[in-house]
């Protein structure tokens, strides 16, 4: 009985959370740059001051658009940037003003939308599906990525691990 019972609030857990938002009010993963920029303009709470907030990684081609929103009376919001790859909007990042929200609020309401994070630490909270992948990091920040593009990302990467990473990694293995 008490394994049913068990089994039972598991899914009730499972289908009660909520699909991952794919991004932060009228900003959402996959817009293009000026998509972006009219969504930004249009909600003050971001602090967008136009094009002079936006720079171009001159390795990659990638466009970056950082703005700041503590000048904004209403706002919760404070620095805020958006990454693009393939001239799409594939990373959020949103740090919130901490004088005016915590961290414990934050992470109770997105557990209660969202459901458990899949992967939990000192550092952050990662929720996932299989199209967006949130994490709410300290000291108050979230961050939605774009699953697919990023898995692109570092697929193509050839970065190695550090040897602090690899040693790291043994170590952990031979727990």
């Amino acid at each position: 009985m008490k394994k049913l019972l068990v089994a039972f609030l598991l899914i009730c857990t499972i289908f009660s959370a909520s699909a991952l938002p794919s991004g932060f009010a009228k900003v959402q993963l996959g817009m293009s740059v000026d998509e972006l920029k009219d969504a930004l303009k249009k909600d003050h709470q971001f602090g967008y001051r136009g094009d002079r907030d936006v720079s171009l990684s001159p390795t990659d081609g990638e466009t970056l658009i950082e703005t700041d929103a503590t000048y904004e009376p209403f706002s919760f919001l404070e620095r805020c940037w958006f990454q693009f790859s393939e001239e799409k909007l594939y990373i959020i990042t949103i740090n919130l003003d901490q004088s005016k929200v915590d961290h414990y609020s934050v992470f109770s309401e997105l557990c209660k939308k969202y459901g458990n994070p899949v992967e939990i630490s000192p550092k952050k909270s990662v929720w996932r599906d299989d199209s967006v992948i949130m994490s709410l990091e300290k000291p108050l920040a979230l961050k939605y990525v774009d699953a697919k593009a990023y898995e692109k990302k570092t697929e193509s990467s050839n970065v190695q691990k550090t040897t602090a990473e690899q040693a790291k990694e043994h170590f952990l293995d031979s727990l």
